[in-house]
């Protein structure tokens, strides 16, 4: 399967699903490449409904509920965000692209 086909699926039948209606979180999630963010050896469940393990007890949430949380955020541009737990690094830059100021930690 093709990477953009994957996305394309992925936001059409987990996330629209999931009532994710937000035309900034569905755009986002087009041009965010998720799959650079997952560690290599689960590449190819990029784009699968599950959670992917980061290592160290962590992991990366489903994608649907990535974007559920950021349509709950309901965040613009501008706006100042603290991310408390960077992980892989994707919601992090999903956040950067919706306020672009964000200031991210992990313990």
């Amino acid at each position: 399967m093709q990477i953009e086909e994957a996305r394309h699926n992925m936001i059409e039948c987990q996330i629209r699903p999931w009532n994710v209606v937000s035309d900034d979180v569905l755009t986002l999630l087009q041009q965010i490449p998720r799959e650079f963010f997952v560690p290599s050896e689960y590449k190819e469940l990029s784009f699968a409904d599950m959670e992917i393990p980061l290592g160290h007890g962590e992991c990366m949430m489903a994608p649907k509920i990535e974007a559920h949380a950021l349509q709950c955020l309901d965040i613009h541009p501008g706006e100042r965000v603290l991310e408390v737990g960077t992980g892989s690094g994707y919601l992090t830059a999903c956040l950067a692209w919706l306020s672009g100021d964000i200031t991210s930690i992990e313990q």
